[in-house]
Parts: structure tokens; sequence; C-alpha cells
């Protein structure tokens, strides 16, 4: 075994094509889909060990403490986590993290995957990794393989060149965009041709080099985004200005298909990108009817369906369905024909379009100090229930529109409310003025949780002026 190798994870999609379950506010990379944990996790955690260093995360400001917390319930210590100050595609994103690398070792082996991937045997991934490591450390970039096993559409294709055909590691000829079902068909019977995993392996120095052969423009960008980088409570924040230059393009486009010395293992295990609906149902248990349940759901006479409730008080029932996709939230239920969830996306957006909240937005929001969800929402009241991590505080704060009655429902709340500061236990409760400063803090070591209903004129998560914050958001609603 050679040296470690360094994962650079991506974790800044917003895949719609999951809804409800998946949306922008927080994507299926985060969510527990299919086994143990998130994607986000589970990639992450198959990508660890001795043979691995720690992971270098590329996410945007609205997920990265998401990310830090996710990686701490599994026990990884991140290396740096790049903040993309917008999505720029997969090309720049890799290349910051290959130019952070090689800062500290240009040699190093680079592992680059999406954190939304779902890849049943972690042990074979990783030894299809150890595979293309002798290509990679010779200056190859080396890509993996999917065997396919039926005609495909959603996934771009690569063909493989000249080689024993019993050999693990082959050379790539060309990437092959998504076909037609009729193409798919034809090259699953000729052979030759596998999906493509968009996972890579290379050295920092090699993808570097590629930059600056075919890509010259975008590596001088990208290299001032990352020398004009900020640091902000362990992340490294790249720079605006030069980021926003970059080319919103992929790293296939960019550089993998003009590379003239690429490899790629052929990987013949269980895997998914979980693209949509239909992709979960296939790697999902299913009974004898190809039935597929999730939480407290209950099929009678259903054949071929996906059915999942994500809320453990709501029971869903599914009564003679047939080729059926149903996923039941608190606010929101899909019911579709397996046949049209690929259209799943185009639905979102003529929601979005719609001002439909539901299309981007859950009632549970995730925050740096824990989480808040919407109970009752009314015309000049909310009720919602707040869970504030032990030892986390919400920033000292104050609103123009709204008063606030926090009920302590467990654990003990600190509470700041202009120059005066108690705490407040279970069963107890506070008064919080329109235009009081205030901030409320778990000073206790067991989540610290709380009934707030506001009254006011405006209730808008934007009604907020922060004094101080631990976590250094700045203005906004999430700033």
């Amino acid at each position: 075994m050679g040296s470690v190798i360094t994962p650079v994870i991506l974790c800044g999609g917003s895949g719609t094509r999951l809804w409800p379950l998946s949306r922008k506010s927080y994507p299926k990379q985060f969510v527990p889909m299919i086994g143990d944990g998130s994607l986000f996790q589970q990639s992450a955690q198959r990508f660890s060990g001795a043979e691995f260093a720690a992971p270098v995360v590329v996410t945007n400001a609205d997920f990265r403490f998401i990310v830090t917390q996710q990686l701490g319930e599994v026990g990884i210590d991140p290396g740096p986590v790049l903040i993309e100050p917008e999505g720029r595609n997969t090309a720049p994103a890799l290349l910051a993290a290959a130019l952070v690398v090689a800062e500290a070792d240009p040699e190093a082996m680079i592992l680059a995957a999406p954190s939304d991937h779902y890849i049943k045997d972690a042990n074979a991934f990783r030894a299809s990794v150890e595979a293309g490591r002798v290509a990679a450390e010779a200056g190859r970039i080396v890509t993996f393989g999917i065997v396919p096993d039926r005609p495909e559409t959603g996934y771009g294709y690569l063909e493989l060149g000249d080689g024993d055909a019993g050999d693990v590691v082959l050379p790539l000829s060309r990437f092959v965009e998504k076909p037609s079902l009729d193409r798919a068909q034809e090259m699953l019977d000729q052979g030759g041709y596998l999906w493509n995993s968009g996972i890579f392996l290379y050295a920092a120095k090699t993808l570097i080099a590629a930059f600056e052969r075919h890509a010259p423009a975008m590596l001088e960008q990208v290299r001032a985004a990352v020398t004009q980088a900020q640091a902000d409570l362990g992340f490294l924040r790249l720079a605006p200005e030069p980021w926003a230059q970059c080319e919103d393009i992929s790293v296939d486009v960019a550089i993998m298909e003009k590379f003239d010395a690429l490899s790629v293992v052929r990987h013949a295990a269980d895997w998914s990108d979980l693209g949509g609906w239909e992709a979960v149902l296939q790697h999902s248990e299913a009974d004898a009817d190809e039935v597929a349940c999730q939480g407290p759901v209950r099929a009678i006479e259903c054949k071929g369906s996906l059915l999942r409730s994500e809320n453990d008080g709501q029971q869903l029932l599914g009564l003679g369905l047939e080729n059926i996709v149903a996923v039941a939230m608190p606010d929101a239920v899909l019911v579709a024909d397996r046949s049209r969830v690929s259209e799943l996306g185009d639905a979102v957006k003529a929601m979005r379009k719609a001002d439909i909240a539901q299309a981007d937005t859950f009632p549970k929001d995730h925050r740096p100090w824990g989480f808040f969800e919407t109970l009752i929402l009314g015309g000049r009241f909310q009720v919602k229930r707040i869970v504030v991590n032990p030892g986390a505080a919400l920033s000292l704060q104050s609103h123009m529109h709204r008063a606030e009655h926090w009920i302590v429902v467990a654990g003990t709340a600190k509470v700041t409310i202009d120059d005066e500061v108690k705490l407040v236990g279970e069963n107890q409760s506070v008064y919080i003025p329109l235009g009081a400063v205030h901030r409320m803090e778990n000073p206790g070591k067991v989540p610290m949780e709380l009934i707030e209903v506001q009254t006011g004129s405006y209730l808008g998560e934007d009604d907020i002026i922060r004094y101080e914050d631990v976590y250094a958001r700045g203005q906004g609603a999430k700033g």
C-alpha cells in the first residue's frame, strides 16, 4: 500500500428529483435515504481509515455547519472545508481542492467523489480504489466505471480502450453522453461500455497540470480564489470575485474529455447515484411483490411500489397500488406513477414558480446550534419547536415586528433579555418583548428543547438583527 489518499467530497448539490425528502434547504446527501446515516456520512465513512487522510469537503455557506455536525456524529474530523461563494459545477470545485491539497504535498493522491452516491459494499469499492492507485501514481487520471446490468438512460457511459477483457484497470477511450434507450441497449449487448460513476483518482499535481494545459484561464481564476480565501471558524471561504469569473462547467467537459492519459477501473458491485425515486426502489429491500416500505407504512395488495412515511406519527396506508411512489412528509406528500418520477425536477420548478414554499424548504430548519420546526403558522402568530445542542447558543439578537414567549419543555435555558440573564428550567416560561435584545443558550450537557410562540405583524426569518454570533453568520435569515 502506498501513501494515504485524500478524499475530496463534493456536497453542494440541491437535488430535486427526490422531492419531497430532498429539497434545496436540505438536499439528499444529508438525508437518511438507504442504510445507516445520511449519504454524506456513508461517503465519508467509506473513505476513512488508515489508508485515507482526513477528507477535504467542498460545500456552500448554507451547508457548512451541517457538514461538520454530520461528520462529528460519525467520529470523523475533517480536513479543510472549502466554502464556494456560488455553485460553478465540478471543474472549479475539484481544482480548488487540488490546489489546497497540493500546498502541503503536490504528489498527494486525491479521490474525488460526490457525497450523494450509494455504494453497498464499501470494502469492494476500496479495493477498486487500490487497484487504480498504480496508474494514478504514474500520472494518469483514473475513473471508476460500473459494470451495467440494464440499458440505463440516466447515466453517462465510458467506452473502454484496447486491453485484456479480464483486466480490472483498462485504458479509457472516450466519454459517452446519456444515451437513448435503444443506444443504451446496443452498448449493453456490445460490451466494452461501463456507467460513468463520476468518481476520480489522481495526484494533485496531475489535475493541476491538466488545467494548466486545457483550461489555463480557470486555473488562474481558481488559484486567485484560493490565494485570497478567508479563514472563517475553521472553514475556508473562497474569494467571491475571481470565483464568479469561473466558467460553470463539469470537470468531465473541461478536462477529462481532453486528457490523453485516462484509465478506468471496472467495478462490478452495487452502485447508484440515487438520481431519483426509481433508483431508491431498485436498491431498497422489497417483498415478494416488489413493494418497498419505510417508516409507519402498511401495504395491502400492492405491487411494484415504494411507500415511505418520514414521520413516526404519520401512518401511510397503500391499498391496491401498482407501480406507485408515495412519500409522505408532515408538510408535503408525493404520489406518482413510477413511469413519471423522472419528471419531478420539472414539477418542482413549477411549484417554485408558483411560490409554493414546500418546493424548496422544510418546516424543520437546521442551524449550527441545533434546529427549529414550525408547528403552527397563522396570520399573526407562529408556534415553533426549538432544540438547542449542548453548549450551543443562538445569536444575540432583536426583532422589529414580533414578540416571543418561550416555554422550556426539556433541559435548561440560559436566557438573556436586555441586561438581565437568568436560567429557565423545565415547565418554566419567559416573555421576550418586541425590540428586546435577547439570546438563548444551552449551558447543559443534554439537548434543550422549548416551544416558542411568536406574535406580531411580520413573522419572517429575516426579521432579525444580530449583535453577536459565535458562528459569525452576519445579518440575514441565516447569515
